[in-house]
């Protein structure tokens, strides 16, 4: 694929994968970037993951029709962007290998490497020229590693951005790109918000014309939206207006309540009503809607005197990626001694920015009449 008249995509399509990073399910596959600049001086812009070496090895042969690459630039050290290093330096012996001086760590960390006077330091800032390219390294540290950069081609206005505006999903596959960026972006990325914000701004000095991930489509069309997406979620906005039910329930009766709380609301005329039942639905979709939007509700039986796991493994991973700026409302459930509420929203105090509804439902085992009526009252507050 041409990205511009000399720059050309090389990367791979994975159908094998079923977890990504051994959690995050992905029935598209995933797509493995890497791209090649042809110049005076060729540079190729990261690798793809160890499983597709030799296929990606293929394609960068096919684009340099018998050029010989003088950079390998990494951006990531990640092993699904810099596991085959190894692979392309034996293949090219003359090239160099351009990363800052904590990736170069990592690779130590990673492979057995004699580099010599094959690594290339970069500094913040600095340029390196092809020809009639010239691309400028930006440090991103933490978004997600701290190794990161992303590289800016001055001529083509291209920006190689790293794991940012990355998706889910491989590139042979029709899928929009919103949902799967987003469930990415919270996912791997989302604790980091404040340093994607940093990167943002480095960015808005740039004249961007295409943006090149290392994960998902090349970016070339309205531009803004994908920008302004990032800076909504990196700022933790919400990006509509909706509530989440999530809900963990044992037996039944606290689903039978999130899904009579659903059933008021959309009587009293809201359309974005979320359910998610914690023990059974993608554990990554239920956290991007929490972000998604403005209002949640906690669902929960009293498990150990505590909570359902289910129920706190999703509010760890909705507090370890920095969940703020929402409004939350709790039911809770317990046959004896109910404490569901208490232990979600002690697992909550230290979230910022969080406003936490005046009605708690409690309910004692099952739903009853006299339960219907609080979460009607729930129901009202929530609209």
């Amino acid at each position: 694929m041409k990205v511009t008249d000399d720059i050309f995509y090389a990367g791979v399509n994975d159908h094998e994968v079923d977890l990504f990073e051994g959690q995050y399910i992905v029935p598209n596959g995933m797509a493995y970037n890497s791209y090649v600049i042809l110049d005076e001086k060729v540079a190729v812009m990261d690798t793809v993951d160890a499983h597709f070496g030799q296929q990606w090895l293929t394609n960068v042969e096919k684009i340099l029709q018998g050029w010989t690459p003088d950079y390998l630039v990494i951006q990531h050290m990640e092993p699904d962007h810099s596991a085959n290093i190894p692979l392309f330096l034996d293949k090219y012996p003359h090239a160099k290998v351009v990363a800052t001086a904590q990736a170069f760590k990592m690779m130590n960390q990673f492979f057995s490497l004699d580099l010599n006077d094959r690594q290339m330091v970069t500094a913040n800032g600095g340029e390196l020229t092809l020809g009639t390219h010239t691309l400028q390294f930006i440090f991103a540290p933490m978004v997600h590693w701290p190794e990161v950069m992303v590289t800016y081609d001055k001529k083509d206005k291209v920006l190689f951005s790293a794991d940012g505006f990355g998706k889910f999903g491989a590139l042979d596959t029709d899928e929009a790109w919103l949902c799967e960026a987003r469930r990415y972006y919270f996912g791997i990325v989302g604790k980091f918000g404040a340093q994607v914000q940093a990167l943002l701004k480095k960015a808005a000095g740039l004249e961007i014309g295409v943006i090149c991930p290392l994960h998902g489509p090349v970016l070339t069309e309205n531009l803004e939206y994908y920008l302004n997406r990032y800076h909504t979620w990196s700022s933790y906005e919400p990006e509509s207006s909706g509530v989440v039910i999530a809900y963990a329930s044992i037996y039944g009766n606290t689903a039978e309540a999130a899904k009579c709380l659903s059933e008021e609301l959309h009587k009293k005329g809201l359309d974005e009503v979320i359910l998610h039942d914690l023990a059974r639905d993608d554990m990554a979709e239920a956290v991007e809607d929490a972000f998604r939007y403005d209002r949640l509700v906690l669902a929960a039986s009293t498990y150990n005197g505590g909570v359902f796991p289910c129920m706190r493994q999703f509010i760890e991973e909705l507090t370890e990626r920095n969940y703020q700026k929402r409004r939350v409302a709790m039911i809770e459930n317990g046959s004896w001694a109910p404490m569901a509420a208490k232990t979600m929203r002690k697992m909550l105090e230290n979230s910022k920015e969080l406003t936490f509804l005046e009605n708690t439902v409690s309910i004692l085992s099952a739903v009853k009449p006299e339960d219907r009526v609080k979460i009607e009252k729930l129901a009202e507050e929530l609209v």
